[in-house]
């Protein structure tokens, strides 16, 4: 399994990283030991609005080569929702086996025309930004409709990383990660539609 990080200017670093950190942990069971990962951007670098770098490892990559993409969230997701040369670019992932995302970068799912007919959530104070995308915003952490899987705020990313953990390898890897990790929390908020 491939998959694509999707970083840009406004992201908010906790999504990518909550996310990130548990996700990478694939390569410790046999069903997922051969995943990789490449994080992608429009610019060899992207910045949070803190002003904290970090380099990308593809820059504008053809996203249909890839099984899962995964676009955090942040203020940045607002103005480029519009961006037509981005929107265009993520829109290449159209056959990718999963669309995930967490906060606010549903917005960018969303307007890659993604959520079309699906339910989705997003962070609870844009809600109301998420709506127009989407047949129905649920309000709870996590949503899986189909290929679509997307989380709440921002300390979602954890959880999210870890229901598809579950999602591709089972629950004993769950408790694997969780311990290494020392998270004693049990993910709520999880509907399958």
């Amino acid at each position: 399994m491939r998959i694509a990080f999707i970083l840009f200017n406004g992201v908010t670093f906790l999504d990518f990283i909550g996310f990130y950190d548990v996700i990478h942990r694939l390569k410790l069971f046999e069903e997922t030991k051969d995943v990789s990962w490449d994080i992608c951007g429009v610019s060899d670098e992207v910045s949070d609005d803190l002003g904290l770098t970090i380099k990308v490892d593809k820059v504008k990559p053809d996203l249909s080569h890839y099984d899962m993409i995964f676009i955090p969230g942040g203020m940045g997701t607002r103005n480029l929702r519009y961006d037509d040369e981005f929107i265009t670019w993520i829109k290449q992932a159209e056959r990718v086996r999963y669309h995930v995302s967490v906060c606010t970068g549903s917005l960018l799912l969303g307007a890659a025309g993604f959520l079309r007919n699906k339910k989705a959530t997003t962070h609870p104070g844009v809600y109301d930004l998420l709506a127009p995308y989407c047949s129905e915003v649920i309000a709870t952490r996590i949503v899986k409709d189909g290929n679509l899987i997307t989380g709440g705020g921002v300390s979602t990313s954890i959880d999210l990383a870890l229901y598809i953990i579950e999602l591709l390898v089972n629950k004993d890897a769950v408790t694997i990660v969780k311990q290494q990790i020392d998270y004693p929390y049990e993910m709520q908020g999880v509907i399958e539609v």
